[in-house]
């Protein structure tokens, strides 16, 4: 496993870190599966795990609190983020400040998370939802300062919205914030237009999240793929979204290596960009965590397959279903 620097914190992570939304609240998550995968991951040299209070109403915290306890001899980063109040996803410019996150309820939910992982201190805590409308507000400013001071969060961060990775630039320009999360895959480019440029010059910390574009990229899914019922999938592939995302998968399989999975080409595409700390991508299954940590090797993507890969850039606007 290859270690990058965590933005200003310093932290040493591992570029494959481990994003938890599977672990709890989608269809087939099983508990024992799950700490039997985290497991594998810390055995792979992953350090770097990435939950939120609404992956299963804080059931997903849960699972990495339990899994730090049975690793007290290594350092394992904690990453957790705050529902906003009205527990709506994604953030829109009409949803006020008052009812997304005011300071009792940024303290909270962090007060939660930490009973929840059965820590005295989360390293980074995140916005799970943000809209740069907030961002001059002194009141989160103060509380993230305050969580700070009281030793209860180590670094704060923001999960920037679907397809809108500028919707969070102003607030990186306050300097409370240490991190941020976003959308980045061979599809999803746009962070490398402002995004990237502004977290390398303010030294902030770049979580690509949805590594695969929640599927596609793993060159499963297919037009007649059905999701069981409650899987959130279901609501997010809807045949319109479902159809196109199929097709420029399929126009990316005369690219993908001989000996390699278009999975692991997707995941070493992201770690060919310095700008990115860690990658989260999704393991419930042990060959899942095999696999992805096994693209931590140094040895990129074979010589000129990265300009190619750059061409699928897919600029998207959110829509209804983009949740």
């Amino acid at each position: 496993m290859i270690y990058r620097r965590f933005g200003r914190t310093n932290w040493e992570v591992s570029e494959v870190g481990y994003g938890m939304w599977g672990m709890a609240g989608w269809t087939a998550s099983d508990d024992e599966q799950s700490a039997k995968s985290l497991d594998l991951a810390v055995e792979n040299g992953v350090n770097f795990f990435d939950t939120a209070w609404g992956y299963g109403e804080g059931h997903s915290e849960e699972l990495l609190g339990q899994l730090v306890k049975r690793h007290p001899a290594k350092k394992l980063y904690t990453a957790s983020k705050i529902p906003p109040k009205n527990f709506k996803w994604p953030a829109k410019p009409e949803y006020r400040f008052e009812d997304s996150y005011p300071v009792e309820h940024i303290l909270e939910y962090t007060h939660k998370t930490l009973k929840n992982l059965g820590l005295e201190k989360i390293d980074l805590m995140q916005f799970h939802t943000w809209d740069d409308g907030w961002s001059q507000r002194e009141e989160w400013q103060r509380a993230v300062e305050d969580l700070k001071a009281e030793g209860k969060i180590g670094a704060m961060g923001i999960s920037v919205n679907r397809w809108e990775p500028e919707n969070g630039i102003k607030a990186l320009q306050t300097g409370k914030l240490d991190a941020v999360q976003v959308i980045y895959n061979i599809f999803d480019q746009a962070p490398e237009d402002k995004l990237f440029p502004l977290c390398e010059k303010l030294d902030i910390a770049v979580i690509a999240r949805v590594p695969f574009d929640e599927g596609t990229l793993t060159g499963n899914i297919t037009k007649e793929t059905t999701f069981p019922e409650g899987d959130w999938r279901g609501t997010y592939f809807v045949p319109e979204n479902l159809n196109s995302s199929v097709e420029h998968a399929d126009a990316l399989r005369p690219l993908i290596p001989e000996g390699m999975t278009m999975a692991e080409m997707a995941l070493r595409f992201i770690l060919e960009n310095k700008n990115v700390a860690t990658t989260i991508p999704g393991m419930r299954k042990q060959r899942n965590v095999l696999a992805n940590t096994a693209t931590s090797d140094g040895k990129g993507l074979p010589n000129g397959l990265h300009p190619e890969l750059k061409k699928h850039r897919w600029d998207r606007m959110p829509t209804s279903w983009s949740q």
